[in-house]
C-alpha cells in the first residue's frame, strides 16, 4: 500500500506540475509581445488620471509632456546618478527625418515611446530597441509654413485611454490610435479664418477633456483656449483671453470685465487683441483648476492698440479656469498692459513649499518678462516676484505684485529691449528638484533694438515694417542697429523660496534646452553648441556629457525598462532664435538619442553645416541699398535674419550662399522652388523692382564686412 501510495502520490505530483505548466504556457501565450499592437494597446488604453497620479509616486513612465500633473519634470528615479553618470552611453538613436526644430520631450509608457517632429509629424517608437513603431503626417500644407512666428514645430503630445493626441501646425487637433496611428478624430480649432492662427504646443488631457491653445498674436489673432471630449472630439468649452469687438456681447463676465481695461479707441479687436495661449497648460487635480499662461499683445505695441493705456486683461497672465466649464476663476497679470512681446505662456510647475514658516500650495513661474514668480495657485495671489536677469523695464514688484516699471520702457525713441521679445526664458521647459528645492531655468538674454512705430495699419505690406510682407503685426521697428547688451545663455539653479540664484552656468550662445532633474541629484540640459550634458543638481558641476551632432532646444525624459533606467533626448536645432544663427557647425538631421549606463551603441554620423562662403560677385547697384534694407526688413528677416552678420540656422543665412541664388533671386522670390519648405510665394506682396534692390542690400551688406 506504501508504494501504491507513493506512486498515487508522485502521478499526482506529475499531473500538478503539468497542470502548471500548461497553465504557465496559455498565459505566456495570452501575454503579448513587447512592442506588438496588442502590448501597445493594453499599456497605454491603461493612461488616465489614475494612472498619472500613481506614476507620480514612482516615476517609472513618463506618460504625461511634463511627467506629472504639476509638469515638475522631477523623476524619482536614481539608478542613474551623480556617482555613476559618467559611464552613461549611447543605448539606441531614431532618426526623426526633419531638418526644422525639434521642441518636444518624449512621452513614454512601459517601453512605448511617443515624439513629435517639425511639421507636426508623429513617431511611435520601441524604445526597448529604438524601432519605428508606425509613424503619422498630418500633411501641413509646406507652402503655409510662414504663417507661424517661430519654426515649423512641435511640442508633443498626450496620452489617454489608448489614443495619442496633438496639435498640427495648421490648427487641427488629432486623435490617434495608440497602437496603430490611424486617426480617430480630427477637428479644426480655428475660431477665425480672417486671422493666421497655428498650434506648435502640447494638448493636455484630464477628466475626460482635450485642452489646447493656438498661437497667432504676431500676425493679428485673439487668443483662446478648448476643451474637447477626449472619445468624440466634440467641443466642451472655449474661455477667450481677451475681449472682443465691444459693440456685440461679451462671452461672458470675465470678458466684460476685461474691456473695462481696454481704450476702444485703438480698435484693439481689428487685430485681434493676441493674449494667444500657445503653450503652458497645467491642471491640479485636487482643486480642478486648470491653469493658463497668455501670450502678448497684438500689436506688441501698447500705445497702437489701447492709446490711453489700461491693463489690458487678460493679456500676459496666468488665469485658473474650472476644469469642467472652463470658467474663471481667477487671474493675476505679470505684465499690466504688456508693450515688449512679454507672454507668460512659459512652462509653468505646481508645487507645495514652505514659505515664512508656512505650506503654501504654489505656481512657479519664470516668464519672459525675467521676473521669476511665486503665486498662490489656489487664489491668484501674489507672493513674490525677482528678476533672474538684468531687465531694464522694470526695478521689481510692489507689495501688491504690480511691477515698478521704468518710464523709458514705454519710451517712443529707439531703446534697447532687456530681455528683448525672445525673452529671458522662453517655451524650453523647466524643472523643480525637492529635494534640492531649486528650479532650473534655461535662462538667456537676446537684446533686441525697438523703435515704435508712429503710424500703423493692420496687415500693410510696408518696407521696414518687420515681418509685414509676410503677416506680421506687431507696431514695432526692429532696429538694424546693434544692441549694447551682449546675448548670453546660462543655466540657472534659481531657490524659489529665497528668490536667489543658487548656481549657474554659462554657455555659448543663447537657446538651449529645457531641462530634467532627477532624484539622482541630476539635472539633463542639451545645449546650442551641440551637447547633452548632466550637471550636480546641487553645485551645478559638469559631471557628463554626449555630442549631438547639431543643437538641442528640448528638454529630455527618463523612465525605466525592465529593470533598467533610460534617459531619452529628441534633436533637433530651430525655434524662433535657431532659424537665424548656430552655436556649432553641425546641422544633422532630428534625432532622438536614448543613454544608459554602459550603453555601448555608436553615434550616428554628423553632417557639417554647409555653406558656400561669405556672398560675393552679385552685381548691385550701391544707391539702390537704403531701399533694399527696407524690403528685405519686410519680407526676409524674419527668416533668414541679417545676411552675413548672422551665420544661418536651419534656414539658410543669404548671405552664404551660392552667388547663383541671389543672381536668380526673382526666379526664387516669385512661385519659387522652396514653397515646399515653408517660404512663401511674394507674388503681389513684392514687385519685380524690388529684386534689384534686395540684391543690392544682400550683396552690400556682404561686402560691408567682409575682412579687409
Amino acid at each position: 500500500m506504501a508504494t501504491v501510495s507513493h506512486r498515487s502520490l508522485r502521478l499526482a505530483q506529475i499531473a500538478i506540475g503539468l497542470g502548471l505548466t500548461l497553465s504557465c504556457s496559455a498565459a505566456l501565450a495570452q501575454s503579448p509581445a513587447k512592442g506588438s499592437p496588442e502590448h501597445i494597446k493594453a499599456v497605454t488604453s491603461a493612461v488616465d488620471g489614475a494612472l498619472i497620479k500613481a506614476n507620480t509616486a514612482t516615476s517609472q513612465d513618463w506618460p504625461t509632456i511634463g511627467l506629472d500633473y504639476a509638469e515638475t519634470r522631477f523623476s524619482k528615479l536614481n539608478q542613474i546618478n551623480a556617482d555613476n553618470v559618467k559611464k552613461l552611453g549611447l543605448a539606441w538613436s531614431y532618426p526623426l527625418e526633419s531638418s526644422r526644430g525639434v521642441e518636444a520631450t518624449p512621452v513614454v509608457v512601459d517601453g512605448i515611446m511617443y515624439q513629435t517632429a517639425s511639421w507636426s509629424v508623429v513617431h511611435a517608437i520601441d524604445a526597448r530597441t529604438g524601432k519605428q513603431l508606425w509613424t503619422f503626417d498630418p500633411k501641413v500644407d509646406r507652402e503655409k509654413g510662414y504663417k507661424g512666428c517661430c519654426d515649423v514645430v512641435n511640442r508633443g503630445v498626450a496620452l489617454w485611454k489608448g489614443k495619442v493626441y496633438f496639435g498640427a501646425y495648421d490648427g487641427r487637433l488629432f486623435a490617434l490610435d495608440a497602437a496603430t496611428g490611424k486617426v480617430v478624430w480630427e477637428k479644426d480649432t480655428i475660431a477665425s479664418k480672417e486671422h493666421s492662427y497655428t498650434i506648435t504646443g502640447a494638448p493636455r488631457v484630464f477628466n475626460g477633456k482635450v485642452v489646447i491653445g493656438n498661437g497667432g498674436a504676431e500676425f493679428g489673432a485673439r487668443g483662446y483656449v478648448t476643451a474637447y471630449d477626449a472619445e468624440t472630439g466634440n467641443q466642451a468649452w472655449r474661455w477667450f483671453t481677451v475681449p472682443g469687438d465691444p459693440s456685440k456681447p461679451f462671452e461672458d463676465e470675465s470678458m466684460a470685465a476685461a474691456a473695462k481695461t481696454w481704450d476702444p479707441a485703438g480698435k484693439y479687436w481689428i487685430n485681434g487683441g493676441g493674449g494667444t495661449v500657445w503653450d503652458t497648460i497645467t491642471f491640479d487635480p485636487d482643486l480642478n483648476l486648470v491653469y493658463i499662461g497668455t501670450g502678448n499683445g497684438s500689436p506688441w505695441n501698447q500705445k497702437i492698440r489701447s492709446p490711453s493705456g489700461g491693463d489690458n486683461l487678460y493679456l500676459s497672465s496666468i488665469v485658473a479656469l474650472n476644469a469642467d466649464t472652463g470658467k474663471y476663476a481667477w487671474h493675476y497679470q505679470e505684465t499690466p498692459g504688456d508693450h515688449w512681446d512679454y507672454t507668460a505662456t512659459q512652462p509653468m510647475i505646481l508645487a507645495d513649499i514652505n514659505i515664512d514658516g508656512a505650506p503654501r500650495k504654489v505656481i512657479l513661474h519664470a516668464p519672459k518678462n525675467g521676473f521669476f514668480f511665486v503665486i498662490d495657485r489656489t487664489n491668484g495671489k501674489f507672493i513674490s516676484a525677482k528678476n533672474f536677469v538684468d531687465v531694464n523695464w522694470a526695478t521689481g514688484y510692489d507689495a501688491n505684485g504690480r511691477p515698478i516699471e521704468i518710464k523709458e520702457a514705454r519710451s517712443d525713441e529707439a531703446y534697447d529691449s532687456i530681455p528683448g521679445p525672445a525673452g529671458a526664458h522662453n517655451w524650453h521647459p523647466m524643472s523643480f528638484n525637492p529635494q534640492t528645492g531649486l528650479v532650473y531655468i534655461p535662462a538667456q538674454g537676446v537684446p533686441t533694438n525697438l523703435t515704435p512705430e508712429k503710424t500703423f495699419k493692420h496687415n500693410a505690406v510696408e518696407p521696414g515694417k518687420f515681418a509685414s510682407a509676410t503677416g506680421w503685426n506687431i507696431g514695432f521697428m526692429l532696429n538694424a542697429t546693434p544692441p549694447k547688451n551682449p546675448a548670453f545663455g546660462r543655466l540657472v539653479a534659481w531657490d524659489p523660496v529665497k528668490q536667489k540664484e543658487a548656481w549657474r552656468v554659462e554657455h555659448v550662445a543663447p537657446w538651449n534646452g529645457g531641462t530634467l532633474t532627477t532624484a539622482g541629484n541630476l539635472v539633463f540640459q542639451g545645449t546650442a553648441d551641440g551637447r547633452f550634458v548632466a550637471y550636480n543638481a546641487t553645485t551645478g558641476e559638469k559631471l557628463w556629457e554626449s555630442p549631438t551632432g547639431s543643437g538641442v532646444v528640448a528638454a529630455a525624459s527618463t523612465y525605466m525598462l525592465d529593470g533598467k533606467q533610460y534617459v531619452s533626448i529628441a534633436v533637433g536645432w530651430g525655434g524662433v532664435i535657431g532659424q537665424w544663427i548656430r552655436a556649432t557647425e553641425l546641422q544633422s538631421p532630428g534625432t532622438v538619442y536614448t543613454f544608459a549606463i554602459d550603453g555601448k551603441a555608436p553615434l550616428p554620423a554628423f553632417v557639417k553645416y554647409q555653406t558656400e562662403g561669405l556672398l560675393k560677385g552679385v552685381k548691385y547697384d550701391p544707391k539702390d541699398i537704403p531701399e533694399g534694407t527696407a524690403i528685405y526688413v519686410a519680407a526676409c528677416a524674419a527668416c533668414h535674419s541679417v545676411p552675413g552678420v548672422d551665420n544661418g540656422g536651419n534656414i539658410r543665412n543669404l548671405g552664404y550662399v551660392a552667388a547663383e541664388s541671389i543672381t536668380n533671386l526673382k526666379d526664387i522670390v516669385f512661385n519659387g522652388p522652396f514653397r515646399d519648405r515653408g517660404m512663401p510665394d511674394f507674388t503681389g506682396k513684392l514687385k519685380e523692382e524690388d529684386i534689384p534692390k534686395l540684391q543690392a542690400f544682400i550683396q552690400g551688406t556682404a561686402d560691408a564686412i567682409r575682412p579687409k
